[in-house]
């Protein structure tokens, strides 16, 4: 099959070389030309993984030749940041045929709150659509180590075509119709991380890690439920699943942010460390716009928002989380 892969980040590379060792045609674009130059030169990507891609991958930043290689009707896969999202969902205008299929591995809401279908759908309605979600980190990927995912798609043929491109002993993947509950999941996650990681670096232990991964997922189910999720997406490898991930291993970006903010830097000084986009920083605002709109209460969430955007100390949310009043299981 051809692959046209949009987002040279960890993510996007990684697909690309697990695709191309599938024995797929694959194309990687992205935007920085400097960037897509030398890596089209070293084949590697050392910012974000290192590993190296092979020859049949081919590289560029021109998204017009990017679909001049990739031939009549590849199956596009976005992988960028959900904040640029839309942007490159519009500049795909010129180059898509009618109903030529869309899939997507970024997990987050649009800036505006949107779930990434729905962009999607405005933009481009008569076209096939998939979102590939779950607990999966590039660096494993790439190494062969193994990993299961969930592909959600709104049109079964589509779903059944991916899972033969994707699925392999080490890289399994679950097909599910849930495309609401696949992309919350994977959006929430993000959230949920940063909270882990700030109890994490205040030094708070086990117990009270725990405690957030399990009412962090009561809150991710309760704002599913009302937008029409199924529970066992929830509780699947895109919801549980990812939570978990996410929340306990120092290969999280929100969680390595959360850490650092609860040993007391900024989120400047956390996000700079990193160095890669940090998801949840900026989701957390439209989890608890699209919260509010569905009446859903999302106490966890809220926490981080008010300490990014508030003025708000760890140690204050947390003792907010803490002084709640009791409720019932």
């Amino acid at each position: 099959m051809r692959f046209l892969i949009l987002g040279a980040g960890s993510w996007g590379s990684a697909l690309a070389l697990y695709l191309a060792t599938r024995d797929h045609a694959v194309v990687l674009w992205g935007h920085d030309a400097n960037e897509m130059a030398q890596l089209a030169q070293s084949r590697t990507n050392p910012h974000y993984l290192q590993a190296m891609l092979p020859e049949q991958i081919q590289i560029t930043s021109d998204l017009a030749q990017a679909f001049q290689w990739a031939g009549k009707d590849p199956i596009v896969l976005m992988v960028i940041p959900s904040h640029a999202f839309e942007e490159v969902l519009v500049n795909l205008q010129p180059y898509l045929s009618p109903t030529m299929p869309i899939m997507w591995g970024t997990k987050g809401l649009s800036p505006q709150g949107d779930l990434l279908h729905q962009l999607c759908q405005r933009i481009y309605p008569h076209h096939p659509l998939a979102v590939l979600s779950g607990p999966s980190f590039a660096a494993e990927v790439i190494k062969g180590l193994p990993t299961a995912v969930t592909i959600a798609s709104t049109d079964p043929t589509f779903g059944d075509t991916l899972v033969q491109a994707f699925h392999s002993e080490t890289f399994r993947i679950y097909l599910s119709q849930d495309i609401i509950g696949v992309q919350l999941g994977g959006a929430i996650k993000n959230v949920l991380a940063i909270a882990v990681g700030m109890s994490d670096g205040l030094g708070f232990g086990a117990n009270a890690r725990s405690a957030l991964i399990t009412r962090g997922l009561a809150e991710l189910c309760r704002l599913g439920e009302k937008l029409g999720a199924k529970l066992p997406t929830m509780m699947g490898l895109s919801g549980v699943g990812d939570v978990v991930l996410t929340c306990t291993d120092n290969q999280s970006r929100n969680r390595r942010f959360g850490l650092a903010l609860g040993q007391g830097k900024s989120a400047q000084q956390a996000q700079t460390e990193i160095g890669q986009v940090v998801e949840g920083k900026d989701n957390v605002k439209q989890v608890i716009a699209l919260a509010q709109k569905m009446h859903v209460e999302m106490p966890i969430c809220q926490q981080v928002l008010a300490v990014l955007y508030q003025g708000v100390t760890p140690q204050q949310a947390v003792q907010q989380l803490l002084t709640r009043a009791p409720k019932t299981e």
